[in-house]
């Protein structure tokens, strides 16, 4: 009996893993475009983007994975019914239960990822991902001033250098400042970017500042042997910054500073129930999707109307789910409701195995 429960579950863990890769994938891309100004003009090198948005990657495989698992279950359940292995099956005295137990099996590992995502690394890797964004954003500079390359590294200032040494020496430096009334250029034989308890400088050695008035078009030039040009006034200087609720762990979630707004106390609460509720909906979805295939009346034709129905089933409870999420953020009794849709979707499907139906199988007999 063992070797059908092997079988199913093979031939779930390879169409979950695919799907799994696609759609994180397709994810992935999509959220990797936020950062793409930061490569076209701003010079961020691809080392760093990349561990930017793999940063990304346990949020994004926490949300995907029950999709994943129900497409896998409809596609393995529906494959081995069109071959008729699961007439087999049922004719050697197996129940729908015992059908539905492998599905089950990989959805309880799944269930066990899901939780790790969404309990450990997800808060880790979101935390590291902000603190990496805030750096970039405000102490970004001497990471984003590449070699032949005119870029931003802050707001209204152009930087362009010739070469930069391994010792962080910038030599043939142009800097335009576009930020005051009259926009300034300063040309520097060399220079290099530090970090002070006043915030990031940029020291110029052997050039000049060139100033246009923009009233009358009449040039002011200036020669240094050293100039000093304070970046703070472009960024924010603070080393602290506030955490986000998607960076924080689930206890710190339920237990916030006593001072903490009541709206933002309510968001963080829905957020921490959000990560206990969701991985379950890795078995709730197995449930409903098996329950739906395996269950009713068998048609040697095809069973792309289950196949309809159970797509129809599984984008309903997924589309609850986050109606319920974003209910609770606004109101606290949405919360028992996130447990609720849980518990009654998982009673449907562990019933209609007992039973062999479900209520929309009757429709669906009507119907056709």
């Amino acid at each position: 009996m063992l070797c059908y429960v092997r079988y199913i579950a093979r031939n779930m863990i390879g169409p979950t893993l695919f799907i799994t890769l696609s759609l994180t994938g397709i994810v992935w891309l999509a959220q990797s475009l936020r950062f793409i100004d930061l490569i076209v003009n701003q010079g961020l090198s691809i080392s760093l983007f990349l561990y930017l948005t793999l940063l990304l990657m346990p949020s994004l495989l926490s949300v995907v994975l029950p999709v994943a698992l129900f497409c896998a279950t409809l596609y393995a359940y529906n494959r081995m019914m069109g071959e008729s292995e699961l007439v087999v099956l049922e004719s050697a005295g197996i129940s729908m239960m015992q059908l539905a137990k492998p599905a089950l099996m990989v959805a309880a590992a799944m269930t066990a990822a899901g939780y790790l995502f969404t309990l450990i690394l997800q808060p880790v890797s979101y935390r590291e991902f902000k603190d990496m964004q805030f750096f970039i954003r405000n102490n970004y500079a001497s990471l984003l001033l590449q070699e032949g390359v005119f870029s931003n590294p802050v707001p209204n200032m152009m930087v362009y250098i010739r070469k930069r040494e391994p010792d962080g020496v910038l030599r043939g430096i142009l800097v335009h400042d576009n930020s005051g009334h009259q926009p300034v250029t300063m040309m520097a034989r060399q220079g290099y970017l530090v970090k002070t308890d006043q915030g990031p400088q940029f020291i110029l050695q052997d050039g000049n500042r060139q100033e246009v008035n923009r009233d009358t078009g009449q040039l002011s030039l200036l020669h240094f042997d050293r100039y000093t040009l304070n970046l703070s006034m472009y960024t924010e200087t603070s080393d602290m910054r506030e955490r986000e609720g998607q960076e924080m762990f689930v206890h710190e979630l339920l237990n916030p500073p006593a001072n903490t707004k009541d709206d933002l106390r309510l968001r963080y609460a829905a957020e921490a129930h959000q990560r206990l509720t969701w991985p379950f909906y890795n078995m709730v979805l197995v449930l409903m999707g098996a329950a739906t295939i395996l269950c009713g009346e068998f048609n040697r034709r095809g069973n792309i109307k289950k196949l309809i129905v159970a797509a129809v089933v599984g984008c309903g409870v997924i589309a609850l789910a986050i109606v319920l999420q974003s209910n609770a953020v606004k109101h606290s009794w949405g919360i028992p409701l996130m447990y609720i849709n849980l518990i009654v979707c998982s009673l449907i499907g562990l019933q209609a195995l007992h039973k062999q139906a479900l209520p929309w199988h009757y429709l669906m007999k009507k119907t056709g």
